[in-house]
């Protein structure tokens, strides 16, 4: 019988981490050094996604994966938990947050017991969420109890900020309309443009701040996910600043030696050629 792919990458990394014959770089990580490379590599997943590549999601979902074989390994050899734990954990998780879906054992409920109504599903999860967040908070683990507790500190900024406003818009602290956010961005930045003719660094890093978190509550009332319209306009900056210094070269110019209203300019000649 040939050995099942994940038990075989389960026996692949317990030889890395093996003490005497391993691999030396394997053996010295911990939970703590490995994390980086697990935060870059769920990066990487959505740059594949986002590129339309599958071959390559393919490849980064692998790498996803040795990521979190890589964790319960270190955990397994400090008796902590084993991957199966891991992979048991995650399926009650998936039965216990899905009543409509499941009972208790995991099977399908018949039809005439599964509600439709997204948001009423949408309502239930989020209960089902904030009880789980106050068991562990009882049990001494995780945040104590609370309406925001639970979105994690290691969130990229903008999008701990998007989960934050959505947990407290969900018990009615929230502007009505988007219209109301964005006179509220428009009073950030005008405290931001006080604080900088004040000259008063702590109190611009604190209004910048305020700004952005009233941005990402302005992309939630516009159904835009902040973090994804951000890095697509990073991205769009970054194509067209490398558009730009491929014209001046073409024409004789370093970038560095450009002054900048040719840098302008040649700047608003390739956002013309991307309309065309």
């Amino acid at each position: 019988m040939n050995e099942a792919p994940i038990d075989r990458l389960l026996a692949l990394m317990a030889r890395l981490r093996d003490p005497e014959r391993g691999c030396a770089w394997d053996v010295a990580q911990s939970y703590e050094t490995i994390v980086p490379y697990t935060i870059e590599e769920a990066y990487e997943v959505a740059d594949a996604v986002e590129r339309g590549d599958r071959g390559d999601l393919r490849d980064e979902l692998g790498d996803l994966l040795l990521q979190v074989v890589f964790q319960a390994r270190i955990a397994e050899e400090e008796g902590a938990f084993r991957f199966d734990d891991v992979a048991e954990a995650i399926c009650a998780k998936l039965i216990r947050r899905h009543p409509h879906v499941f009972d208790a054992s995991g099977t399908f409920l018949p039809p005439e017991r599964r509600p439709t109504d997204p948001a009423a599903i949408q309502a239930a999860w989020e209960t089902i969420k904030a009880r789980e967040r106050a068991e562990k908070a009882a049990a001494g683990r995780g945040e104590a109890a609370g309406p925001l507790a639970g979105v994690s500190r290691a969130l990229p900024a903008l999008a701990r900020a998007d989960r934050i406003s959505k947990r407290a818009a969900a018990v009615g602290f929230d502007w009505p309309d988007a219209a109301q956010v964005l006179a509220k961005v428009r009073e950030e930045t005008d405290e931001v443009e006080e604080s900088l003719g004040a000259g008063e660094p702590e109190a611009v890093f604190e209004e910048i701040g305020d700004l952005l978190f009233s941005v990402a509550n302005l992309a939630r009332h516009a159904g835009v996910d902040p973090e994804e319209a951000l890095r697509r306009g990073t991205l769009k900056f970054e194509r067209r600043f490398t558009a730009m210094a491929a014209r001046l070269a073409a024409e004789g110019q370093a970038l560095e030696d450009t002054a900048l209203p040719a840098m302008e300019a040649a700047w608003q000649a390739v956002k013309r050629a991307e309309k065309v």
